[in-house]
């Protein structure tokens, strides 16, 4: 059995204002680092087997943290990196509809098989980011590992791990900035989620959906 913590980064100065994040070089936030400080101090006691990171600043930040005063390197994984938006990088949800309409349709719509332009799809995440989630599996047998990614990677994978479908993990699934959660595996494809999205060592309850949830959350328009 393979125990895997598996770990959103925390905020960046992004996260607030709702713009497309998936370049490389955006690190945490103040308020990101002090959440990851809050999870490094959960997990203090924990013993950890191996440590995954993706290779983006921010989730190589956030691992670091994780793992102050441990004598445990970080190993940064680029299959582990978040969803690229192409030319949407860095605007917000709003002005991304407003500037390409028909892309962002067929993105609400599909994001498993549609990707903007320069973009990547959901199909084309899982294809890089499973492999190495198997790999870490299969190599670690009855180890603790921590692996920290990306909001919409994250999801895909549960999607995946768990037989949703995966079509709708923006709808479905909700990542908070440092959240943790917990999938146990008794081999590379048989995965239980034992725990998700909890952000208990920051805040005293779930966040509730915002603007940065998909457009199945907006309000009705009357």
């Amino acid at each position: 059995m393979t125990r895997m913590l598996l770990v959103r980064h925390g905020a960046t100065p992004r996260t607030a204002e709702d713009r497309f994040s998936g370049d490389h070089g955006i690190g945490l936030s103040d308020e990101g680092r002090a959440q990851a400080q809050a999870l490094a101090e959960r997990l203090r006691g924990v013993a950890l087997d191996q440590v995954d990171a993706s290779s983006f600043t921010r989730a190589q930040q956030t691992a670091e943290i994780l793992v102050q005063g441990r004598q445990q390197p970080v190993a940064l994984r680029d299959g582990l990196g978040e969803i690229g938006h192409g030319h949407w990088e860095g605007l917000t949800r709003a002005e991304v509809e407003a500037k390409f309409p028909e892309e962002y349709a067929n993105w609400e719509e599909d994001p498993l098989t549609y990707a903007p332009e320069g973009g990547e799809s959901g199909i084309a995440v899982l294809a890089r980011a499973l492999p190495v989630l198997r790999e870490i599996v299969v190599s670690h047998p009855n180890h603790t590992v921590l692996v920290v990614s990306h909001k919409a990677t994250i999801r895909l994978l549960l999607a995946s791990l768990l037989g949703f479908d995966a079509r709708g993990y923006r709808d479905h699934l909700d990542q908070a900035p440092a959240c943790l959660n917990v999938v146990e595996f008794k081999g590379p494809v048989r995965a239980r989620l034992m725990l998700f999205n909890d952000v208990s060592h920051y805040a005293n309850e779930p966040r509730r959906p915002g603007i940065d949830q998909s457009c199945w959350w907006d309000p009705p328009k009357l």
